[in-house]
């Protein structure tokens, strides 16, 4: 019997009875809200209700929902050509926007770039040109790291619950190494030695193809490596011909305060192989992998692709992107967003003894919570109330970590400083609704 869609009334509730009867229970819902319309960092529910975005879509809309230059880009391609699989007849928006990402990307070297349409996408092609260049196998990932829901994808993440309960076995030769987290008692030279550990038990660096790690872990709680980590990365991959992937799919885009993140750790530890995606078309799927191009030529013609890798339309937005970025400044709002949103957290921390550290990069940026301020006892529970309280309020948060108690904030660059500053006000009443 088919559904009359005029018959059921247009709720939250009643579509997400909709969706819980249509969809599996694996496909999680932070929030029982059902989004109507969105312009920059407001979104409209389907009962007119206006909400504050702070997650910005788990960091895709760092230009915001529809921005106009965006839209018109898609639509003026879609007038054009909406699909031709781009290894059957070429256009020219991919090849533009591969020489335009080539340039700023870090490394003074030839590099190419081709485009897939996830980020899982991305690392697992990441490491196949790492697999191919070197003809090794092992890749070396981190605890706590987050690389995708593909079977690889689950492999190189470092965290068991809920991305790889259930769904094993997954490829073999993958590692992981421990993630400096000073605030959790890993010192970078904790988790260096880490890596000397799995050479001397799990697998000699020759057959180490790469090394894979996010600038800033995403998933895993807004952990920054620092430049001095990145480095020493860097020296040990040389040492033993082991290719450096920078995973920026969460960092890409200016959320960092810089094009990417992995421009920050400096002309010593520039990465063979970035992958991309999430904010780099503004909300349209596509993902990207930059590298060395004697690296990136390695597999055979035919061995890199897919059918609807590098949409005609994806690639337009991205081209847009590249445009608001440059004529709005968006990587100096990206850091001035950061340095508003580090201050209003320290505020609230300063009234909350739960709120145990303030950190990010740029627009990137965390607080983490434990119990009575106890560094070792982490505070999911606390976490999710103050979620609780703040959609209550208006406004989208996103909670993350290994111990599920960090509080990350990805809200538009674009957003209106007013906007901002109302965002703060909601977070700040919601901890004091949520200690109460």
């Amino acid at each position: 019997m088919h559904r009359d869609p005029q018959a059921t009334a247009k709720t939250n509730a009643a579509l997400m009875a909709r969706r819980r009867a249509a969809l599996p229970s694996g496909l999680g819902q932070t929030y029982d809200v059902v989004a109507e319309r969105a312009e920059n960092a407001e979104v409209w529910d389907v009962e007119g209700r206006r909400y504050l975005d702070f997650a910005g879509g788990i960091a895709v809309l760092n230009t915001g929902h529809r921005h106009p230059k965006i839209v018109e880009a898609v639509k003026a391609q879609l007038d054009k050509v909406h699909h031709t699989c781009f290894q059957v007849l070429a256009y020219e928006p991919y090849i533009e926007l591969a020489e335009r990402l080539i340039a700023k990307a870090p490394g003074d070297f030839a590099k190419k770039a081709f485009f897939l349409s996830t980020g899982a996408e991305a690392v697992e092609n990441a490491v196949k040109i790492a697999r191919a260049a070197t003809r090794r196998q092992a890749v070396i990932a981190f605890g706590g790291g987050f690389h995708g829901r593909t079977l690889l994808g689950m492999a190189l993440t470092g965290k068991v619950a809920p991305y790889k309960a259930g769904f094993g076995p997954f490829p073999a030769e993958i590692y992981h190494a421990e993630y400096p987290n000073p605030l959790h008692g890993v010192s970078e030279a904790d988790a260096l030695k880490s890596l000397q550990h799995i050479f001397k038990y799990d697998v000699e660096p020759d057959r180490v193809a790469a090394i894979i790690l996010e600038p800033v872990q995403g998933e895993g709680g807004f952990y920054i490596a620092s430049p001095a980590f990145a480095q020493a990365l860097r020296a040990l991959c040389d040492q033993h011909g082991i290719l450096l992937i920078a995973d920026e799919v969460q960092t890409g885009a200016g959320r960092t305060g810089t094009w990417l993140a992995c421009e920050q750790w400096g002309p010593k530890a520039v990465p063979d192989l970035i992958t991309m995606a999430k904010s780099m078309a503004g909300g349209f799927p596509i993902s990207a992998v930059i590298g060395r191009a004697d690296v990136m030529d390695k597999p055979l013609p035919g061995g890199l692709g897919g059918t609807y890798a590098g949409n005609p339309l994806a690639c337009a937005a991205a081209l847009a992107v590249l445009d608001v970025f440059e004529q709005e400044k968006l990587l100096e709002r990206s850091r001035a967003v950061g340095e508003t949103l580090v201050a209003g957290l320290k505020a609230i921390a300063a009234r909350h003894k739960a709120i145990g550290d303030v950190r990010g990069l740029g627009a990137m940026v965390a607080v983490e919570l434990f119990k009575n301020g106890d560094l070792h006892q982490p505070d999911a529970e606390l976490t999710k109330r103050v979620c609780a309280e703040s959609i209550q309020r208006g406004l989208v948060m996103l909670s993350c970590g290994t111990y599920g108690n960090v509080l990350r904030i990805l809200v538009p660059l674009t957003v209106p400083q007013a906007q901002l500053e109302e965002g703060l006000a909601i977070l700040a009443q919601a901890f004091d609704a949520a200690a109460a």
